[in-house]
């Protein structure tokens, strides 16, 4: 790759040019880019130089068109959710923020489909086509404030992937922003097209091929009839046993979710549902759907599944009111954390079902090693991990031990023959452990398709792949670097 490190760009030189793009959509003082120092994950935080706002295609390609021209690196930033730094602002590059590009742009509900642009909140798209009885599948906890471009970057999941698929399985199309300028469009509106899937090359390339301005996804049909589970169980081996149970049983759920005895009293501390019993080592929520015939056998059968593997009580519902109150917890579960710790780490690792219990319990190992308890929230039907690492980083060293307990446990991920992400991308935070899944033949195959789209290498530069300079001794992140204003 081409080195991106541009020399001493004149950013008042070029938010003058900007403007001329997007008139007062720019951001240049430094209190105001604090705001976009970071993403989700708040341990590295590095404040923007600039920052513009589009709101058209023609904007965002004007926009690339003149960092090619310049040879500035740029950054695209969403909602900023998140957790693995990829939103990062690194190398003085230009934040390129498509907040405001909020528009759904049309509903083609005959062949369940809607165009939408990349500002658009993911729980938008249900609520736009609810009425009519459809819905958007991929369901990210944070879906109520996650923009739909953010979710295609990172190839973001949620609790209905295990049924339904990641969000690369509900993109058809996409309208491209090339880091030239150039404009492009890949897929189109059916479900299979001929050619290279270039689409599912861009999708979860984590802002590193581009900019998509307008995504084309499927809608799916609202089931008939959703059943939602609760099972509680006296040890989190018998809960994993029982998700081993149901899936071997040929039973596929819409949703099949585990938290543990740390992250259960966190969420009802914090959201007071009254479903979840604390003293449960784990409980297990399986959500299923589809004919009400076929929910309520497989309801009555993953129910004995559970109590055969020693579930203490099972619960269900059936109505949307008392379904979203058995959800809350698990929803709220990431921020619960903060309840019980000023700071908290979570990871993003997959294994295979199979090796839930031993993982689980070598986990439980590897906190005690470091001193850090760690509380486990998972997408548990296809083993998406998300360990969550309570600490105080006003403690000395304190996220230094804790990035290498999650390090420790995405190499564990791999050792079973897992992945170290499932939904949430690599980034800035896990482009060091590229190494342990890929050989440096993988990865410079990888380079040789970002280089395709990008030779000049001015797209979010430095995420996801590991280098000597952001893999080697020096490579720790300054804690607060200043912005540069002008």
């Amino acid at each position: 790759m081409v080195a991106i490190t541009p020399p001493r760009t004149d950013w008042k030189k070029l938010a003058q040019s900007l403007r001329a793009i997007v008139g007062d959509r720019v951001v240049w003082r430094s209190e105001e880019l604090r705001v976009y120092e970071c993403d989700g994950l708040t341990g590295y935080r590095q404040a923007p130089p600039l920052a513009v706002f589009p709101k058209t295609t023609t904007e965002v390609a004007a926009i690339l068109k003149l960092c090619h021209q310049q040879g500035v690196p740029f950054v695209a930033r969403g909602s900023g959710t998140g957790l693995s730094g990829g939103a990062l602002p690194l190398d003085n590059a230009l934040l390129v923020v498509t907040a405001l590009m909020k528009q759904i742009l049309h509903v083609d509900l005959v062949n369940q489909r809607v165009v939408v642009q990349p500002g658009v909140i993911n729980n938008w798209v249900t609520q736009a086509v609810s009425g009519a009885g459809f819905y958007y599948a991929p369901d990210p906890s944070s879906q109520s404030i996650c923009s739909i471009g953010g979710n295609v970057a990172e190839n973001s999941g949620g609790v209905h992937c295990l049924k339904y698929g990641v969000t690369t399985n509900h993109v058809l199309g996409l309208k491209l922003v090339l880091p030239d300028g150039e404009v492009v469009e890949v897929g189109g509106s059916l479900s299979e097209m001929p050619g290279y899937d270039v689409t599912g090359i861009f999708v979860g390339s984590e802002g590193t091929l581009g900019i998509a301005t307008e995504i084309t996804l499927r809608l799916l049909k609202t089931p008939e009839a959703i059943q939602v589970l609760l099972a509680d169980f006296a040890s989190v081996e018998a809960a994993g046993a029982a998700v081993a149970a149901i899936t071997g049983a040929g039973i596929i759920p819409a949703g099949m979710e585990m938290m543990d005895n740390l992250s259960i009293n966190a969420v009802e501390d914090t959201v007071a549902s009254g479903c979840y019993p604390r003293d449960a080592a784990a409980i297990l929520l399986v959500e299923l759907d589809g004919l009400t015939s076929e929910v309520a056998i497989l309801s009555q059968k993953v129910e004995e599944l559970c109590r055969q593997c020693g579930a203490r009580a099972v619960t269900g519902a059936s109505d949307a009111e008392t379904r979203a109150k058995l959800w809350k917890g698990r929803k709220a579960a990431f921020a619960a954390m903060g309840k019980i710790s000023p700071d908290y780490y979570v990871q993003d690792g997959v294994i295979p079902r199979t090796a839930l219990p031993q993982v689980l319990a070598e986990i439980d190992r590897l906190g005690q090693q470091f001193g850090y308890p760690v509380a486990n929230v998972f997408h548990a039907g296809d083993g998406n991990l998300h360990p969550l690492i309570p600490f105080d980083r006003q403690q000395p060293h304190a996220l230094e031990t804790v990035e290498e307990l999650a390090g420790e446990i995405l190499k564990l991920c791999v050792r079973v023959g897992g992945s170290i992400s499932g939904e949430h991308g690599i980034g800035a935070d896990k482009r060091c452990y590229m190494g342990e899944m890929f050989t440096e033949t993988d990865l410079e195959t990888m380079q040789w398709v970002r280089q395709a789209f990008d030779p000049a290498g001015l797209a979010n530069p430095t995420k996801l792949f590991p280098t000597p300079r952001t893999c080697g001794e020096a490579a720790r992140l300054p804690a607060n670097p200043s912005a540069l204003a002008f």
